[in-house]
């Protein structure tokens, strides 16, 4: 199997949120876009950190969703990974973290793409099945 790096299988276009969404107005991205995480960037689209559907279902029912902005309960510390970063190096991480997503940011910290564990499998079932 060849070296693959994450600007290989990285979803380019990346769905983010702000820190003054509203988490429903997250919920209506998530749902819309069929995805499950969302990074969240600053005005000049630097990862600051991300909200994911596991932190709305949890935080939703302790509180007011519509009045609960992202910034107040966003993970801060979050996986991120450079475009060079080897995919094998990504799958490894995301089993040893139970990652589902990681942001792909350039040198200064700005979100260039998002991989999933759907990229990851889309690759290996292209290499183990011969097409380019």
């Amino acid at each position: 199997m060849r070296a693959v790096k994450a600007r290989e299988i990285m979803t380019k276009t990346v769905i983010t949120a702000g820190v003054d969404m509203r988490l429903t107005e997250v919920m209506e991205q998530l749902l819309r876009w069929h995805i499950s995480g969302m990074p969240v960037v600053d005005d000049e689209n630097r990862l600051i950190g991300i909200i994911t559907e596991y932190d709305l279902v949890n935080l939703a029912f302790d509180g007011n969703a519509a009045d609960t902005k992202v910034g107040d309960v966003m993970t801060r510390e979050v996986t991120s990974f450079s475009p060079d970063t080897l995919m094998a190096v990504i799958a490894k991480t995301f089993s040893a973290q139970r990652l589902r997503r990681a942001p792909i940011v350039d040198v200064e910290g700005r979100v260039i793409g998002i991989v999933s564990r759907r990229d990851i499998l889309r690759e290996l079932l292209r290499c183990y099945s011969g097409v380019v």
